[in-house]
């Protein structure tokens, strides 16, 4: 079996995974955000909010760049040295930057001092998005990027 596409796929999968938990978590702080006066729509979402983030979320962006630096040590650690990598690996750090300010706006909801709206949840739910576009024309596209 080949290595490599067993573990890009193994990539695919957790990457997936991520995404649909970068896309989701913001969502449900709208409706979180929406509802700070219903104390039984909070608490479910309190909870829904925790266990995407520490049950599904985390595992997977952990296993992303477990995967993802497999990926790179089976091509070759001097790859790195190529641009559209080192763009990716760019995007891929924002992304997991991302990934944390959601963490402490989950914690901020969890002690009740969230202080932003429903529409900065759904402004900030589009840089995922935007990222994912960039990581996958990046990729696609390598030569273009040297």
């Amino acid at each position: 079996m080949n290595s490599y596409l067993l573990f890009k796929s193994l990539h695919l999968i957790s990457v997936i995974s991520w995404m649909a938990g970068l896309l989701y978590l913001p969502r449900i702080f709208v409706y979180h955000s929406e509802n700070l006066k219903n104390f039984d729509m909070t608490s479910i979402f309190k909870t829904m909010e925790r266990k995407l983030y520490y049950y599904i979320m985390m595992p997977a962006m952990f296993l992303s760049w477990f995967f993802g630096l497999i990926l790179i040590s089976i091509i070759g650690f001097e790859n790195l040295s190529l641009g559209w990598l080192k763009l990716k690996l760019i995007f891929v750090i924002l992304l997991t930057i991302y990934h944390f300010y959601l963490g402490k706006i989950l914690n901020e909801f969890k002690l009740d001092l969230n202080k932003n709206s429903s529409k900065f949840f759904r402004w900030i739910n589009e840089i995922p998005t935007i990222l994912l576009i960039l990581i996958v024309f990046v990729v696609i596209f390598k030569p273009i990027f040297g």
